[in-house]
């Protein structure tokens, strides 16, 4: 583990501040700063840009952003334990770190950051999938952010990334496919993490594309998109049923039958029935 700033290595902070990673959190600490700086770097050029990051615990891949050139990070952490270990690292990068002390989901972190924003984070297991639907599903397109670069369970980084027929494919795919590209850059086995979770995990890299691929309405795309897969097992006339009289007509129309089931119609084919249950 090469040194990447002046600070002490990750595993004398946590023993310095107790910082025992907690279950209740979904804490499991990266402390490789080889690791995290490569993280940093998957994110693209940061040196222009102001960089979201949610749950940094001890300050690993904070470390990793600054010493990349990240403009300014704001990190949203809710255990007050990783505090004084943050404001080290803030001490070190003068006026280029804010530590806001919140829950990632109650907090609107727009006031703090100046466009471009890119968002970097090894998110708590608890929280991520939530985090990123509301980034994948704002009132308006394009978002504020230009691209994602989120570390997950793997089997969710998966998801993300899957095409029609496989087992991983449902809501998450068709979501962040629809308006952005998704790709998985890096793989991370349980041991890299203190302490080891049960699963392994990934690095997807998110980029936030100028138009939607097809359009449709966002609100009413995801409301049959959750509706189709709500049932995947079931065939799409049953598993949509009630959305129009003619249901069965429009998915024809949309080059979709009847005995289809959610798993195995493309991303176009959902947005073409989503303009033709809106009109």
């Amino acid at each position: 583990m090469s040194a990447i700033d002046t600070l002490p290595p990750l595993r004398d902070v946590i023993a310095q501040h107790g910082l025992s990673a907690r279950k209740a959190l979904g804490q499991n600490f990266l402390l490789d700063l080889n690791l995290t700086s490569k993280i940093a770097r998957a994110a693209g050029d940061l040196t222009g840009s102001d960089v979201l990051e949610i749950g940094p615990g001890p300050g690993g891949l904070t470390r990793g952003l600054l010493a990349e050139g990240a403009r300014h990070v704001l990190a949203i952490e809710k255990d007050a334990r990783c505090l004084p270990a943050l404001d080290e690292i803030a001490q070190a990068y003068p006026g280029r770190l804010t530590v806001l002390n919140a829950d990632a989901l109650q907090v609107d972190p727009l006031a703090h950051l100046t466009p471009p924003i890119k968002v970097v984070a090894n998110l708590p297991y608890n929280v991520g999938t939530e985090l990123l639907i509301r980034w994948l599903t704002p009132a308006d397109w394009p978002p504020v952010w230009d691209s994602l670069t989120l570390m997950f369970q793997r089997e969710v980084a998966e998801r993300i990334v899957a095409q029609p027929g496989s087992k991983a494919y449902g809501r998450l795919a068709l979501l962040a496919q629809w308006r952005c590209e998704a790709r998985i850059v890096m793989h991370l086995p349980p041991s890299a993490f203190t302490p080891p979770p049960k699963v392994s995990s990934a690095v997807v890299h998110i980029t936030a594309l100028p138009e939607p691929r097809y359009p449709a309405d966002p609100v009413l795309l995801e409301r049959l998109v959750a509706k189709a897969f709500n049932q995947r097992r079931k065939m799409l006339r049953a598993a949509l049923k009630g959305l129009a009289p003619d249901l069965e007509d429009r998915l024809l129309a949309a080059g979709i039958q009847p005995t289809d089931r959610a798993e195995t119609v493309g991303l176009e084919q959902f947005c073409a029935l989503a303009r033709s249950l809106k009109s």
